[in-house]
């Protein structure tokens, strides 16, 4: 019987092995050995820049408010004409008012692609082509967790008294997970099942012959302290 072959490496499990090297250095207090990487991202001089790269942003929010606008028709003419225009009219205004309806229903709405910056103590994504920029750091958070592989969903209250829920999908998100359990919930039960890495991860990475630092357990002893 002819033997399973093993996935093939992908682009995910690249990331994941550089997010465990990067939390090994960060739990064992080796950073200083990682060179330094460039951000278009504000950092303070106390900070440390871990990753870069892409993201998309999405915020849990409606496109409207449920209003909309309600044609009045006064029509003058023949008995067909003025009813085909009253009930033109009618079933636009039924048309305007399902949309508006549809609008005012919370959704996840794509707000843009940008750099995403990950520090010790934030994340930071800058998305020009919306000029919105969202600078999140760990111990503002109200929530956190890993709801895909490549996506984090996280809550917090923004600048103007707002409570913001918003997902950014990128190959970094087991990292921006992990530094915010770490910082904010040491008892997320994600971080101490070590759930936000993949089952036998770190064995089919030495099967693949790329070792892998053992960053499950240096944050589950941290976790747990």
């Amino acid at each position: 019987m002819p033997q399973p072959q093993p996935q093939p490496w992908s682009p995910l499990d690249e990331y994941l092995w550089h997010t465990c090297d990067i939390l090994a250095d960060v739990l064992s207090g080796t950073l200083s050995r990682r060179p330094l990487l460039a951000t278009h991202a504000p950092v303070a001089a106390c900070d440390r820049v871990l990753a870069v790269g892409p993201a998309n942003r999405l915020t849990w929010r409606a496109y409207g408010n449920g209003s909309y606008t309600h044609n009045q028709v006064v029509a003058f003419g023949s008995p067909a004409f003025v009813a085909g225009s009253l009930l033109g009219n009618a079933l636009g205004n039924s048309s305007r008012r399902r949309q508006a309806e549809r609008n005012a229903q919370p959704r996840w709405a794509m707000e843009g692609t940008g750099e995403l910056t990950i520090t010790l103590h934030k994340a930071y994504i800058n998305s020009p082509s919306t000029s919105i920029h969202t600078e999140i750091y760990w111990a503002g958070l109200s929530s956190i967790d890993l709801v895909a592989p490549d996506t984090v969903e996280t809550r917090f209250i923004n600048n103007q008294g707002q409570l913001m829920t918003i997902r950014l999908q990128t190959l970094w998100a087991s990292l921006i997970f992990v530094l915010a359990a770490l910082n904010t919930f040491p008892h997320h039960p994600r971080l101490l099942t070590c759930g936000w890495l993949p089952p036998g991860f770190e064995q089919r990475c030495t099967a693949a012959g790329k070792p892998c630092r053992p960053a499950a357990e240096l944050a589950l002893n941290r976790g747990t302290s």
